[in-house]
Parts: structure tokens; C-alpha cells; sequence
């Protein structure tokens, strides 16, 4: 069984040097499921001017490792929602093309069907990938609201290809919760076509330990990585719910 986070790495990060508003790089720890994280390197500056062109997120994606890139979208994941085990305030950003989680270390209060761009630099936490701005203001909200409907999946596509992007799977329960904490829970759902694991973050307010093994679920939420696994982490109680 993988350990989420442990508290050596946070206390790491608490002393490891002030140096931007970006997330810091996170130093490997023995013993610590985070092992040889790679974020984007800490800039001086990515604060875009006027007509900086506006990449697909499916396009920033393949970008190499502190690549600098603008991207829009519409806000899938709200702010801080998974700072329990991410510890960051970041949220997730989606276009037609695809998904990105947008790392920092400060909750700008956003919330799903909030329009934004967002700049900054290409990076890694863990096997995720993310954008990585230097500061708050890099990120601006845009007039209007959007709307951006889970993708159906079964369990076992839940993957690389779908990383950053708003899912749904519906399968059983194969175990009991397992508790996490600080962190959160751990379910696992199967829809026979193989597992994928549920990771509750402390922030959403979500019961997983009401749920048991046997029942069948309907889980929508962030298709996200920790290093070599995949799984989805919901942000609201109402992600995760009873199925017939």
C-alpha cells in the first residue's frame, strides 16, 4: 500500500528557501511515496503582454519541461480543492483539446464555469503535469461561464490520455475505504474492466468512509496521476454517488 505524503517532505518545504510565489521544487525523501519530483524551474518572469498567443492545452501538454505557454479554458476543478495531498491551492483548467492542473500556492477562490487564462511554465509533480505561473496575477478570469461535461470512461482507461481532463466511471466498490489521513481516503472502483483508484481529498467534504465494498458508484471527478498510478480524485460530495 503507497503512503500519500509524509510529514519529513513537509517539513522540507516549510524550511527549503523562499524564492517565489511558484511552487517549490520538492526535494526526494527517503521513506516518502515522493520520490524525484520535477516541477518547472522557478522564473523571474512569465508575465505575458498583450497578444501573447493562446496555446491548446492538448498542444502545451507535449511542451518540454519549463516551456513557457498561455492557455484558456474553463475551470473543472476549484481552487485548493486537493491541498491535503497536493499540498497546493492550484485548480484544473480544461479546453476542447484537453486538461491541465494549474499549480500554486495561493487559492484565488475559483470556482467551476469560471473562464480564465492562465501563463506560465511547464511542469511535473509527481508524474502530473501542470502549468506552474510565477505569480497570482498570471492567472486572469475572463468575462462569461462555461460549462464542460465529464468524459465516460471505463475504469481501466483512465490514464495518461486522459490525465488533466474531467472523467466519470461507474463500477463497484472492490474494498473497504481505506483511511488515508492527513491525506484522505482511498476507494477503489472496478467496472470489470480493471481498477482504478478513488483518491478523497480532505477539502471536498466527502464521506468515503459511508462507502463499502460491494456497492456500485457513479464517481465523476479530476483524472490525475501520483507518480506510477493513475486515479481520479472527485471534488464535491455529490462526485461520488450511488448507482443502480
Amino acid at each position: 500500500m503507497f503512503v500519500r505524503r509524509s510529514l519529513p517532505l513537509l517539513l522540507a518545504l516549510l524550511a527549503g528557501p523562499a524564492c517565489s510565489l511558484a511552487s517549490p521544487p520538492v526535494p526526494t525523501v527517503a521513506g516518502s511515496r515522493v520520490v524525484g519530483t520535477v516541477m518547472a524551474p522557478v522564473l523571474v518572469s512569465v508575465n505575458a503582454p498583450a497578444g501573447t498567443s493562446v496555446t491548446a492545452i492538448r498542444v502545451a501538454r507535449k511542451q518540454p519541461i519549463g516551456t513557457v505557454v498561455t492557455v484558456e479554458g474553463v475551470v473543472t476543478t476549484p481552487s485548493g480543492a486537493f491541498n491535503s495531498s497536493f499540498y497546493d491551492r492550484g485548480f484544473a483548467v480544461q479546453d476542447r483539446t484537453g486538461g491541465l492542473f494549474v499549480s500554486l500556492q495561493y487559492d484565488l477562490q475559483l470556482r467551476p464555469g469560471q473562464k480564465v487564462r492562465a501563463t506560465g511554465a511547464i511542469g511535473q509533480s509527481n508524474g502530473l503535469l501542470t502549468l506552474v505561473p510565477v505569480h497570482p496575477d498570471e492567472v486572469k478570469v475572463l468575462p462569461g461561464k462555461g460549462e464542460v461535461e465529464p468524459r465516460e470512461l471505463r475504469t481501466v482507461k483512465v490514464g495518461e490520455a486522459t490525465e488533466g481532463q474531467l472523467v466519470q466511471v461507474v463500477g463497484r466498490i472492490t474494498k473497504a475505504p481505506e483511511n488515508d489521513l492527513p491525506y484522505g481516503y482511498k476507494l477503489y472502483v472496478d467496472d470489470g474492466s480493471g481498477a482504478v483508484v478513488v483518491f478523497v481529498n480532505v477539502e471536498t467534504n466527502i464521506d468515503a468512509m459511508a462507502f463499502s465494498a460491494g456497492q456500485k458508484v457513479r464517481v465523476v471527478g479530476f483524472s490525475s496521476q501520483y507518480e506510477d498510478h493513475y486515479e481520479i480524485d472527485p471534488r464535491f460530495p455529490r462526485d461520488i454517488r450511488l448507482a443502480r
